[in-house]
């Protein structure tokens, strides 16, 4: 292992050598580096990638990945998903990449997606959850790693990554936090900001499994619920527990928790403003009298 592999590993959150972990690469230089760094850790390696037919070019990434991966003597196994274009169409591409990937799969993202993340987050209204994110996920393994640093690692081998060049269009709102806004505020703040958001993130994260501790500790389910005594608690907790209360089960994209819009119009029925609200998934909760009901139907998709 050369100096350089080490003092990186040191930052990497990857299990003990010989494990066995699945790692989604795409070919450019985060998940290349992801690839290469986990065969530096001697962990025993398979490799996932997933071809969306997005692009004209993306069978040959995909025959590029397993080219790659028989040099290095690597075991490959590629998926193909169609994605449909149109709106939002990076959290279709990524929730079809869950479905068929292995859920422990370890993903390429450093500390300034982390980062990107957390922008992109807020500017969508997210609560502490959204502003927390990666921080302790075990299928991010270099998440406190900068991509500059990976990249720079990559190229000393003499390896060259695939260039996506979607990931220089201003029609996807990452590429412009990327490329526009966080470098707005480097200047502003005359000094790099990513490693500031992480600490925050870091910080907003403890918080938030205290939080989750609490509301997982809370004897009441929903069933057991009278809204009268609800009504008394602190808007913050009452927050939390309907959060966990209304996870919406895993439909092979994770279990998620509701939008913060949802975990309001759910208050709303606490709070006797209205009888019922539809949620995500095809679920409707309502109030009878003074207790809550969460009816499934059919995911809305």
């Amino acid at each position: 292992m050369n100096l350089d592999a080490r003092s990186l590993l040191d930052e990497c959150h990857f299990p003990s050598a010989g494990t066995p972990v699945d790692l989604a690469v795409s070919g450019g230089p985060d998940s290349l580096g992801l690839l290469l760094l986990a065969l530096a850790g001697q962990l025993s390696v398979t490799v996932h990638h997933v071809d969306h037919h997005a692009r004209p070019t993306s069978s040959r990434d995909a025959e590029y990945v397993a080219q790659l991966c028989a040099q290095l003597g690597v075991a490959f196994v590629g998926h193909d998903v169609d994605v449909a274009s149109g709106g939002n169409f990076e959290s279709r591409a990524r929730a079809a990449r869950r479905r068929v990937m292995p859920a422990s799969v370890l993903t390429g993202h450093t500390m300034d997606d982390l980062a990107e993340t957390v922008l992109l987050n807020m500017v969508r209204g997210s609560g502490v959850d959204g502003l927390s994110p990666m921080v302790d996920d075990a299928t991010k393994p270099l998440r406190d790693l900068r991509r500059r640093a990976l990249h720079e690692y990559v190229a000393s081998l003499g390896f060259a990554a695939l260039h996506d060049e979607t990931n220089d269009s201003p029609v996807f709102r990452r590429n412009r936090v990327r490329h526009e806004l966080l470098p707005l505020m480097d200047e502003i703040a005359q000094r790099d900001v990513v490693p500031i958001i992480a600490r925050q993130a870091a910080l907003m994260h403890d918080e938030r499994v205290w939080l989750e501790e609490r509301a997982h500790d809370d004897p009441m389910t929903l069933g057991d619920a009278d809204c009268r005594a609800l009504r008394q608690w602190p808007v913050a907790r009452l927050r939390r527990w309907l959060r966990t209360q209304l996870r919406e089960p895993d439909h092979g994209d994770g279990a998620h928790p509701p939008s913060a819009d949802e975990v309001e119009r759910a208050l709303g029925v606490v709070r006797g403003d209205v009888v019922a609200t539809e949620l995500h998934g095809g679920r409707r909760l309502a109030r009878r009298g003074q207790r809550l009901t969460l009816e499934q139907g059919s995911p809305l998709r």
